[in-house]
């Protein structure tokens, strides 16, 4: 069994023999926290940075009980969110260490346990129950904490505050409830068991295939060159230690012998297409052609922009293949793309073709990979073994996910907002024509535009009409839908981007990656409607720099909203800081993130042992298949 120290609002403490503890774990005594593994007391307030933890904890003391545990930034000194219960863990001296240490299904993945009276939880041995409090029982000649969980038949489960890290909050991106287990019967063992199979196949997939991939002979790129570093000082912004992190690791790959297949992820709007620009362009310079799949034309249309911006000082040649392009457009591209006089390609699925064909293709950049359908994605697979791949999502991944995949997948995080970001001002609101007017007239006060988004195109224009009636007669509207003619289409975008439309009435088609930095405010009519994914993707089209951002979310005047609709709305409240993106994907019952990296069967494992559960047998099972390959090897 790990050493830990197991901390709970409302527990007694002795900080003396605290302090020793935390010293006998590998922790250190500074004035302040920086790093993980540092400590600081500073009267009634206890700081803590736990090893595997992504911020500072600070304990707050009144007298000798913890009245308070919150996670905080380390910069600005600000309180984040508050825990219920957390778990210290010893600290690893190096991450090297952290691979090859044996992972159980006791040790936990996540060190917080958030649980209110009445939430689902699953504990490893005896399965799913409701949390129903902490009670005290006597333990000898001692009244000790304890976990009180009820099962089914209203059982009841008493566990130690000592045990905490084999209970955690049952989450599985499902709406219905799960079934309550039974104490005493063999039931929970065996869904364990069959989870643990399922899991440890996959587990053993991800592995055989990441050792093909090492076994395959990739194309070994050159370090950098001078144009490299050359580019790369063009961008006009400072990197986030994220941004540095990731194009570091991306980079490594690229000049190793086994063909890439990285997998980065980051919340909207952290910087993702600038790591893959500095890739394509290091591909380019050893004479490779880079491909860029991305979901929809718009989106192709807003990248093929970026990316001729920052390349406009180099001789390359960028091109973009969509239905935007004519046929014989799209005739000739290809037969450029053949001849090797094309560097760098974007495009939707049409790069998928059968017409398409390379002289020497080196990396393909994906964008949100599960937005393209099954037929393409076996294409994709074909071109995996043998090519450098990078897969963009923002769809976050939730830090225990993460923890659990890193050793049988090659994954990079962004999780640090650009300097100077602001956090969006989210505003949910009945429907309001005042407030519509006053808003919008404030953005373009500041010479600022809009996004009005409508998901219904049935009556858009009519939309487009009531908001023109609204506003001065001089205020430039535009209008766009999937199903509207693809040249129409364009035209009205590229008036948008390059500001000569003041406001844009729009339906889902802008959702995904549009960054237009003089938009810095969005309303999202019958927001009811929208899933939290969605609309946090909406939410980071605007305050993508250092201006004042605003989303509103309008909701019906009249009639009541459902209890989940009200649930998505709260979150998407609640979780307006920068970086939310992440909680939010523990928060979203329809999340796709699991989904889009572990496939529906996984899906259906989660649902029966818990998230949580889920990513203990995962570490578990990749740890265990990594010491047989040492072993072997």
């Amino acid at each position: 069994m790990f050493k830990s120290l197991k901390i709970y609002t409302g527990a007694n403490i002795d900080t003396e023999p605290f302090f020793v503890a935390l010293s006998e774990l590998g922790y250190r005594r500074f004035d302040s926290v920086k790093e993980e593994g540092d400590f600081a007391r500073r009267g009634q307030i206890i700081d803590i940075f736990p090893f595997a933890f992504e911020l500072p904890i600070r304990i707050k003391l009144d007298l000798d009980t913890i009245s308070s545990i919150k996670s905080f930034n380390p910069l600005t000194q600000e309180g984040l969110w508050e825990h219920k219960m957390a778990i210290i863990l010893p600290v690893r001296k190096t991450h090297s260490a952290t691979k090859k240490a044996s992972f159980t299904e006791e040790f936990p993945v996540d060190n917080f346990l958030d649980l209110n009276i009445g939430d689902y939880l699953v504990h490893n041995q005896h399965g799913i129950g409701r949390f129903l409090g902490l009670e005290k029982i006597k333990v000898g000649q001692k009244y000790r904490d304890h976990i009180v969980v009820e099962y089914d038949r209203q059982e009841k489960l008493y566990v130690p505050v000592e045990s905490m890290h084999l209970v955690q909050k049952y989450i599985a991106f499902q709406v219905r409830r799960p079934k309550l287990s039974r104490l005493g019967t063999k039931e929970w063992l065996r869904i364990k068991t069959r989870a643990r199979r399922g899991i440890q196949k996959m587990a053993w997939e991800l592995l055989t295939l990441q050792a093909m991939r090492l076994s395959v002979k990739g194309f070994v790129y050159s370090k950098d060159s001078d144009w490299q570093e050359q580019f790369e000082a063009g961008f006009p912004y400072k990197e986030t230690p994220g941004q540095i992190k990731a194009t570091q690791e991306v980079k490594a790959d690229m000049e190793s012998s086994a063909p890439m297949d990285r997998l980065l992820c980051g919340d909207v709007g952290y910087g993702k297409t600038e790591v893959a620009m500095r890739a394509a362009f290091k591909a380019v310079m050893d004479n490779k052609q880079v491909a860029f799949l991305v979901p929809t034309t718009i989106l192709a249309e807003q990248h093929y922009k970026n990316f001729t911006q920052r390349l406009r000082d180099f001789p390359l040649n960028v091109a973009m293949l969509s239905r935007f392009k004519t046929k014989s457009e799209q005739e000739a591209i290809v037969e450029e793309l053949k001849r090797g006089s094309v560097d760098v390609i974007i495009g939707t699925h049409r790069l998928l073709s059968d017409d398409i064909g390379f002289k020497d293709l080196g990396l393909v950049i994906i964008d949100e990979e599960q937005r393209f359908g099954v037929k393409h994605k076996e294409k994709l697979k074909k071109v995996r073994l043998t090519t450098d791949i990078l897969t963009l999502t923002a769809t976050p991944i939730p830090r225990t996910l993460y923890m659990s995949l890193t050793g049988a997948k090659d994954l990079s995080v962004i999780n640090t907002p650009p300097q100077n970001r602001l956090p969006i001002k989210t505003v949910v609101v009945k429907y309001d024509e005042d407030l519509l007017l006053q808003v919008c007239r404030q953005e373009l006060k500041r010479k600022g535009q809009v996004f009005f988004i409508h998901n219904r195109i049935e009556d858009i224009s009519r939309i487009r009409e009531r908001i023109a009636s609204l506003l001065p007669a001089n205020t430039r509207i535009g209008v766009v839908h999937g199903r509207m003619p693809p040249k129409t289409l364009e035209k009205v975008m590229l008036g948008f981007l390059e500001g000569a439309i003041d406001i844009l009435v729009a339906t889902m088609i802008i959702e995904s990656g549009i960054d237009i930095p003089n938009v810095n405010t969005i309303i999202v009519n019958n927001a009811q409607h929208f899933g939290l994914s969605d609309l946090h993707q909406l939410r980071g089209r605007v305050g993508r720099f250092d201006r004042s951002a605003y989303a509103y979310f309008f909701i019906p005047k009249h009639g009541i909203l459902d209890s989940d609709a009200q649930k998505r709305l709260e979150a998407l409240k609640e979780h307006s800081y920068l970086g939310a993106g992440f909680k939010i994907a523990m928060e979203d019952l329809e999340i796709r993130g699991a989904g889009n990296l572990l496939g529906q069967e996984q899906h259906g494992f989660i649902a029966a042992v818990g998230f949580d559960l889920y990513c203990r047998l995962l570490r578990e099972a990749i740890s265990t298949f990594k010491k047989v390959e040492l072993n072997d090897g």
